[in-house]
């Protein structure tokens, strides 16, 4: 109810009011190398939480992975989707790390792009840092799950930190019921049910 936009050139001479969060979304592309850097460290000086998004590309991955950096040495922790604040395992060049999401698609955004679903997978690189208490889940799953009969291989970042795959059989019973059920980007192993 009280969330109050606010629009800013951004720049070297950006000035951020104190908030509660702060979201940089698919705009670093379209900034140099220091007026990224501006704007992270304006958002992380204002803000107790920054949630930073970019493309799914390996050079969206860089410009996150970059901003990332930049939060945890501002002295934020990171609460999503990395299970650590300790540096990425992915070894740059060789991949990168990205979820996806399903959004709807106008009638107007179909004929723009020429598509003719009513849905388009976005692909997107992501971090969500704060500065108060966290405690990020154990792993997350960052490929698309593969289930294979009486298996279920997992892609797992995890806290060591480390990139692993984890496979789950049916002889791990609810576990195994709970990995057929888990997709791209979600924690694992999955919260405890009440």
């Amino acid at each position: 109810r009280d969330a109050r936009w606010e629009r800013a050139r951004i720049g070297s001479a950006l000035t951020l009011e104190p908030a509660d969060l702060v979201t940089v979304s698919y705009v670093l592309n379209e900034l140099t190398a220091a007026d990224r850097a501006a704007l992270v460290d304006a958002a992380a000086g204002a803000a107790r939480a920054v949630v930073v998004v970019e493309p799914g590309t390996p050079d969206g991955y860089a410009r996150m992975i970059e901003a990332r950096d930049r939060l945890v040495a501002a002295g934020f922790q990171v609460a999503a989707p990395c299970p650590h604040s300790a540096s990425c395992p992915i070894v740059p060049g060789t991949d990168w790390c990205h979820f996806s999401a399903r959004v709807s698609r106008s009638s107007l955004h179909r004929q723009i792009k020429g598509g003719t679903l009513a849905y388009e997978d976005e692909k997107f690189s992501y971090v969500a840092a704060t500065r108060l208490p966290v405690t990020p889940a154990p792993a997350r799953v960052v490929r698309k799950p593969q289930i294979r009969k009486g298996q279920v291989l997992l892609d797992l970042c995890e806290t060591d930190p480390a990139l692993n795959r984890t496979t789950v059989t049916k002889r791990h019973g609810a576990l195994y019921r709970a990995a057929r059920d888990t997709d791209w980007g979600d924690p694992w192993p999955p919260p405890a049910q009440d």
